[in-house]
């Protein structure tokens, strides 16, 4: 089979739910369903990303109504290693058995665990029920922080999170922005807590979704996109999961795609009205640079841990995506009740899709004004604001 560069675009876009008007008849639950993992991160700007994934697919869905798919009992969703820390489905917890299997074989070599906490933590949590870290002292050691180590953990959160990592320990709820830890074997169906698929089951299964919200992909990607497996185990989940190899025109490497969406393709069905929308920096149509650079030309750097004098786009840049191309970028931030475009660089095409991104975002924040700050091309600043006060 082969494929143009525009197929695997378009194929791309419709897997990520970007393709045709906001489907809310399932609301958040059936986007994450739909996705099989939103990425978590503690940075928040306009939203926190997991928000910003939700409101990138619904539009201005309520943020109550994003917090509520995701934590909550009973059991909705948990978080756990997927590209980076994710919320899943609470239906991929047998899914993760490998990924859990393999921690456990395994020490982080900055945070030894030492087993005499973790058994503290579990009689805890059997005497008490769910906790935070802060139930538990809190999450920071207070010895004198190494120089190579980023977070400096206590033992008993050194003992928590490998507890959750290797599946005694679940995370299905959040207080704030706090992890409320429970036992698994609680918190997890039992239906779902006693499956343990082999090791090559997981990758057939995951190598399948992945294909599934990729549209088509290379091995490597495969692999990576729900994290945890070498490039041999993706292999062998290639085969299991039927995919179809195909070639599209342009790329080096060989892919693979679902005999599903190849047959949608066929048939006409992978059309529809583009979202215009900002990306969150964390969103998974970003997750595989090379990727994102190989299908839209775009290459994307998240600049927030870059020394503010050579960031060259912002600290918390977001791509437009606007017809079916990111064709933009934005820095945010906000002012009171205004959103503050600091730094904007759009194609001239694509200015009335960022006037539009913009003015939606801020309406969806509850802010009712847009600032624009410096925009490239210069020359473009003056019909930016027009359009954005037309809309307003």
């Amino acid at each position: 089979v082969e494929l143009s560069a525009d197929e695997a675009r378009r194929l791309f876009l419709r897997a990520q739910g970007l393709v045709g008007p906001p489907d809310r008849r399932g609301g958040v639950p059936a986007m994450l369903r739909s996705l099989g993992a939103v990425q978590l991160d503690t940075i928040s700007v306009l939203a926190r990303a997991h928000e910003l994934v939700a409101y990138s697919r619904l539009g201005p869905v309520g943020r109550d109504a994003v917090e509520d798919a995701y934590w909550g009992r009973p059991a909705r969703a948990f978080e756990y290693w997927a590209h980076a820390m994710c919320v899943l489905p609470i239906e991929e917890w047998p899914w993760s058995a490998a990924r859990r299997r393999k921690r456990a074989r395994s020490t982080h070599p900055r945070r030894p665990h030492d087993e005499t906490v973790m058994r503290q933590v579990v009689d805890v949590l059997r005497e008490r029920g769910p906790i935070t870290t802060a139930d538990i002292g809190g999450t920071r050691s207070s010895a004198p922080r190494p120089a190579t180590v980023w977070w400096h953990w206590s033992p008993l959160k050194i003992a928590v999170e490998r507890l959750l990592s290797i599946g005694v320990v679940a995370c299905v709820e959040r207080r704030g922005w706090r992890r409320v830890y429970d036992l698994a074997e609680r918190v997890v169906s039992p239906e779902l807590y006693r499956q343990e698929p082999s090791d090559d089951e997981c990758a057939a299964h995951l190598v399948g979704r992945a294909a599934e919200r990729l549209g088509v992909a290379t091995l490597r990607e495969l692999a990576e996109h729900f994290g945890g497996m070498d490039l041999q185990e993706a292999r062998r989940g290639v085969d299991a999961a039927g995919l179809v190899p195909v070639r599209v025109r342009g790329w080096s490497e060989e892919a693979w795609a679902p005999r599903r969406s190849l047959a949608d393709l066929a048939a006409g069905r992978v059309r529809g009205r583009h979202r215009t929308t900002l990306l969150s920096p964390f969103d998974s149509l970003l997750w595989h640079r090379a990727r994102a650079e190989r299908i839209f030309g775009f290459r994307y750097v998240f600049e927030a841990y870059v020394p503010a004098p050579k960031r060259r786009h912002g600290y918390y840049v977001m791509p437009l995506l606007a017809r079916g191309r990111l064709a933009g970028r934005v820095d945010p931030g906000r002012s009171g009740r205004t959103l503050v475009a600091k730094q904007v660089s759009v194609e001239p095409a694509a200015l009335d899709d960022m006037a539009t991104a913009l003015v939606e975002a801020a309406s969806w924040v509850g802010c009712d004004g847009v600032a624009i700050e410096r925009v490239a091309p210069t020359n473009l600043r003056a019909s930016l604001r027009a359009a954005i006060r037309a809309l307003a």
